[in-house]
């Protein structure tokens, strides 16, 4: 293993460690939770506050899942930055631990709610990097949980509880990315079942896995429409949200008609799309009310 030359490879090693583009985007949806919520532009304190909450958290879990994952990562993807020698493990520990602080720390200002929601996220996505990811579909709902939960800060932030629209948001994100993380499983089943990893396609058979799937992707399509009906979001979050629910209806269909591995990597890459155009739907059917 090599080692890098200079401070300034260990500074872009660092960044390579805890993918600051996930980071951003996770903070990012807890500003769009908060706009959704609102009906309105927060305060800029609210709006970066959140976002940092959700960011250093975020980065805490990236940072921790490559400290876990350095053994599998040195046979799969040994170019990252733990394998490769650019920088020690231990690097990627105290770096999970300090963000993670921070994370919780920038909560701490607001209602006594966020701080624990905060803490609560920092354990859930620790405990999914040490022991979730062997458990297959408990690790799914883990990580799903991780995924949706910036939505609950949002409410959190600018109201100071979750109301029916952040929880709304949260579920949707929740069963989606569910689905996803299953479709996922039919995908990866050789590499998986190398790593002992039970995972529904693989403990169920890839079929039970597509359907499963396929169910987490239609309830989130069958219960999008209670905001705007309710009152909550007005045309703006509809007109948004309909290609999203046949988005999510043509993937199911496709991963029940054929549930080979080519298509569930097909219908992950779908996925990924509704989820983010799902998210454009929550920002602007809230600011647009």
């Amino acid at each position: 293993m090599t080692q890098p030359r200079s401070a300034s490879e260990r500074v872009l090693a660092t960044i390579r460690l805890v993918r600051p583009t996930n980071s951003v985007m996770m903070g990012l949806a807890v500003i769009i939770g908060e706009v959704a919520v609102l009906g309105n532009v927060p305060p800029f304190y609210e709006m970066v506050a959140g976002f940092l909450v959700s960011f250093f958290l975020t980065t805490s879990s990236m940072a921790m899942n490559d400290y876990v994952d350095l053994e599998i990562d040195m046979i799969n993807q040994p170019s990252r930055p733990l394998p490769s020698g650019a920088i020690p493990k231990q690097v990627a520990l105290y770096l999970a631990g300090l963000t993670g602080f921070l994370g919780i720390l920038a909560a701490v200002p607001f209602d006594w709610g966020a701080t624990a929601l905060a803490i609560v996220t920092f354990a859930m996505s620790t405990l999914y990097n040490l022991y979730g990811k062997r458990t297959g579909f408990w690790g799914n709902l883990m990580v799903s949980y991780c995924v949706a939960v910036p939505f609950l800060f949002g409410g959190i932030m600018v109201m100071q509880k979750v109301n029916a629209t952040s929880l709304t948001f949260f579920l949707l994100a929740f069963l989606a990315n569910a689905g996803r993380e299953v479709t996922k499983g039919i995908a990866d089943m050789e590499g998986d079942r190398v790593r002992a990893i039970k995972t529904v396609a693989l403990v169920r058979g890839a079929r039970s896995a597509a359907f499963l799937s396929a169910l987490l992707y239609l309830i989130p399509a069958a219960i999008s429409p209670l905001p705007y009906v309710s009152g909550q979001l007005g045309n703006a979050y509809l007109a948004l949200i309909i290609p999203v629910d046949l988005g999510f209806v043509y993937s199911s269909y496709l991963i029940t008609k054929n549930y080979e591995q080519s298509t569930a990597l097909r219908v992950k890459t779908q996925v990924r799309y509704w989820m983010l155009l799902g998210l454009l739907a929550f920002f602007f059917g809230g600011l647009l009310r």
